[in-house]
């Protein structure tokens, strides 16, 4: 099998790559120690909108994780599926059975309660579910140990296009719209009660620090694919 970072040149050079910046469950918690302190005390300042937007600035990382997957399927080039699929369970783990549930449960009913925003929010949980399905897919394909066959990469290419398509823009309408408009359909008292309840479910569901473990997870996929020093991605 070649080397993807043989590759990263030439993805460099001819993919369009957007975002820079969500868990794993308990069974890759390991990771380097931190300044647990100092996260901690930051983490405690957190609003709502921003945690949510942090998320969202993890979930642009896979994205690119997945970007240079389809610049390798597009190569015909052979790959790690491990990397890929730990990649989706970083998207199924974090992303949806957390940060969108978040949205499902606290975000979405307030703005339905107060009819703001309503049309937008229905959108938004279509894609949640059709985001669910294309993990699926995403997770199963990859898994597959050489993808020779042809169908199978073309729906594995499929899956990853169609992902990236419409969460970007759907994490971009979040953050510049839904977000924003938070504190207007919540007291200011309930916005800073909301932020400690985002906080207290993450410590529950990812141990303390699980946005840092999760932010460290994916780094170390993109070490192994050779796309993690960021100034590989200035323009010469």
């Amino acid at each position: 099998m070649s080397d993807p970072r043989l590759n990263r040149r030439h993805f460099l050079q001819h993919s369009s790559v957007a975002g820079a910046g969500l868990l794993i469950p308990a069974f890759a918690l390991a990771s380097p120690q931190k300044d647990a302190a100092g996260k901690k005390e930051d983490a405690e300042n957190i609003s709502p909108a921003e945690d949510l937007m942090r998320e969202h600035g993890v979930l642009n990382r896979v994205l690119l994780i997945y970007d240079f997957h389809l610049h390798l399927l597009g190569a015909k080039q052979t790959f790690d599926g491990s990397v890929l699929a730990s990649a989706a369970d970083i998207i199924r783990h974090f992303v949806e059975e957390y940060h969108e549930k978040l949205e499902e449960d606290f975000l979405f009913p307030r703005f339905r309660k107060a009819g703001k925003l309503v049309n937008l929010v229905d959108t938004l949980i279509v894609q949640h579910k059709a985001g669910r399905t294309l993990t699926a897919q995403i997770r199963e394909l990859s898994s597959v140990a050489t993808l020779k066959y042809v169908s199978d990469t073309e729906k594995l290419a499929d899956a990853l296009r169609a992902f990236l398509r419409m969460y970007r823009p759907h994490e971009a309408r979040e953050d510049t719209v839904l977000f924003p408009a938070f504190r207007s359909v919540v007291s200011a008292h309930e916005y800073d009660a909301l932020g400690e309840e985002f906080e207290k479910k993450e410590d529950e569901l990812f141990g303390d620090e699980g946005f840092f473990k999760v932010v460290d997870q994916v780094a170390d996929l993109e070490k192994r694919l050779g796309i993690y020093d960021l100034s590989q991605f200035t323009p010469k």
